[in-house]
């Protein structure tokens, strides 16, 4: 048996990132194309179930131990002993904590104990991955929610801090106020005094200007007594004492002017009229840490559920896969040619679109409980918020908008020169992730409830685009993984929740041409293939699992993919409108 040059998940190559999952895995036996499902880990080689059995029933292979491929044990590199270069290092000495032949282990081991190198370097090497994987999957999706957070608190503080400037110029404004008061009043107390004073002088001085008036009649009198020449009748012989009574000059006072007392104050009691600004002695509460529910790459994830009144309630997932995918009704929904994108809404309500932009809600029966015209065409450019609330793309104004009630249509989110294709309301924090384009480039942007890009993905780590510029799905993993369909890339292109490209999905046999997609309740990825016609089933990381919905299964050109709360698959004709619901799970 022949083994195919497949690169497989797990081998040297995946160790920068913890999961590969490029296209699918392939049987190892020659010409065999088959998914790979088994591993044989004493001729380490990937096997489907057919080879599986065929690989038993040759006698050398009886003793081989056959075993999922997810438990397989990874392949040793063959290295040469330099003691012993005929021997191969396979041993591994616990006394000594060396790698050794087993010449070695004879001649200078003896009465050690040894476990063999491949179990132990199969262990670690899964060790590891799990490592790799958690520090991708929690601590640095946690630690960028961290550093987001510290962000926003930057944010808070300055605008928090502009208030309290604002109330500290308030303050100041308002005691300038009450001292322009006090000083209108003094000045106007001031004069008063004066006029007061002024008056009282003024008076005084009026009573001097007569005084000295009768001085000069006075001294006129004298004058003419002097010069009077008959001596009869002449007054100053016959009454001198009379004439010669000079009133006294008047009495005044000198003012007494006003004294100023300056205000006795310091800066502590202006301080004191401003207010203060202090820092409380509270201890700063520590940022919450999510707790890490990933502990290896083998578990399957568990989901939060809402309950109605708001409580959250976390379920262990004990569904599983069923055998096949089996049809449990259909409907029409009225108002649309065909059926190209499906969002779940709350109560059993549902929004789908055609290629002409007719958006139309129903209830899973089929009933039209409302319709609008948008510009929408064949994308996935409508989804549902946590709320309840209708969110959809804007082709021609580039820009999101959200039906509030059913009633008020508001833009919240403004793409500017990119204009958006698809869109998907996250299930963890309800951010909003929008796939968008603009000439000959595409990217996800990812925008919190109120309409704030805070996530822009455009290339990977090695500085190449994820994206053409037609990411025109959309659609979120319960691990915060990002998966888009691509249609000109030709591929379901899946980046974590920081942005770190994780695998790209090609197809199976042949390329294949992305539609509509969606995750379920244990992040299986669901994305129809316009191609083979079909609705490929993929695992978490990527691993093709089967065709769950074909042709020959009643839907005959898949479009639009969603699955409900209650598990079931509805997909979307993309020639009529008809919807057919599905059930796969157990």
């Amino acid at each position: 048996m022949a083994l195919s040059k497949q690169v497989f998940p797990g081998d040297v190559q995946d160790i920068q990132v913890p999961v590969i999952a490029q296209h699918y895995l392939v049987c190892g036996t020659e010409d065999c194309k088959k998914n790979c499902q088994f591993y044989c880990n004493s001729c380490h080689q990937p096997l489907c179930e057919q080879c599986r059995d065929e690989h038993h029933i040759i006698p050398e292979n009886k003793n081989h131990e056959v075993v999922p491929y997810r438990q397989r044990i990874r392949k040793l590199h063959v290295e040469k002993c330099k003691d012993h270069p005929t021997k191969d290092i396979d041993m591994i000495c616990e006394n000594c904590q060396v790698a050794v032949c087993s010449k070695c282990l004879i001649k200078y081991h003896r009465g050690h104990t040894f476990d063999d190198l491949e179990s132990i370097y199969s262990k670690n090497f899964t060790m590891c991955l799990d490592k790799i994987y958690n520090i991708n999957q929690y601590y640095l999706p946690t630690s960028q929610d961290i550093k987001r957070d510290i962000k926003e608190d930057v944010l808070k503080l300055k605008a928090f801090m502009d208030k309290i400037r604002t109330s500290i110029k308030a303050e100041a404004e308002s005691v300038k106020r009450l001292v322009e008061k006090a000083m209108s009043d003094n000045l106007e107390q001031a004069n008063e005094m004066e006029e007061t004073l002024l008056e009282k002088l003024q008076s005084q001085d009026k009573a001097y200007d007569e005084y000295n008036g009768f001085l000069e009649i006075l001294v006129k009198e004298f004058q003419d007594y002097l010069s009077y020449d008959k001596v009869q009748n002449n007054p100053i012989l016959l009454s001198l004492s009379e004439v010669l009574n000079i009133k006294p000059i008047p009495k005044s006072t000198e003012p007494v002017y006003p004294v100023f007392t300056a205000g006795q104050y310091s800066k502590n009691d202006v301080a004191k009229l401003l207010g203060t600004v202090t820092v409380p002695t509270t201890k700063p509460a520590s940022r919450k840490i999510k707790p890490m529910n990933i502990t290896s790459t083998q578990l399957k994830p568990t989901r939060k559920l809402k309950e109605a009144d708001g409580d959250e309630l976390e379920v262990n997932q004990k569904l599983s896969l069923s055998s096949t995918a089996k049809s449990v009704r259909e409907y029409i929904v009225p108002g649309v040619d065909c059926v190209y994108h499906i969002s779940v809404g709350k109560s059993g309500i549902l929004w789908a679109s055609d290629r002409g932009g007719n958006l139309v809600q129903t209830d899973l029966q089929g009933k039209q409980l409302q319709m609008i015209k948008t510009s929408g065409r064949d994308d996935g450019y409508h989804t549902v918020s946590l709320d309840g609330n209708l969110i959809f793309a804007d082709r021609t104004n580039c820009s999101v908008h959200s039906i509030i009630h059913g009633k008020t249509i508001t833009r919240f989110i403004k793409t500017k020169e990119w204009v958006p294709l698809s869109i998907h309301t996250s299930s963890l924090n309800g951010d909003i992730l929008v796939g968008i384009r603009t000439f000959l480039k595409g990217k996800v942007a990812r925008y919190n409830k109120t309409g704030k890009e805070i996530q822009s993905l455009e290339r990977d780590n090695k500085v190449q685009e994820l994206y053409s510029e037609y990411p025109h799905y959309i659609t979120e993993n319960i691990n915060g993984d990002i998966c888009v369909s691509d249609f000109n890339k030709q591929a379901v292109i899946v980046v974590n929740k920081i942005g770190q490209h994780r695998f790209s999905y090609t197809g199976q046999e042949s390329k294949i041409r992305p539609f509509g997609i969606c995750t379920d309740i244990l992040g299986h990825i669901l994305v129809c293939d316009i191609n083979s016609k079909t609705v490929h089933l993929l695992d978490q990381d990527g691993q093709f699992l089967s065709l769950l919905v074909t042709s020959q299964k009643g839907i005959k050109t898949p479009r639009g993919v969603c699955v409900d709360g209650d598990n079931n698959l509805h997909v979307g004709d993309g020639d009529t409108n008809t919807v057919i619901v599905y059930k796969y799970l157990q």
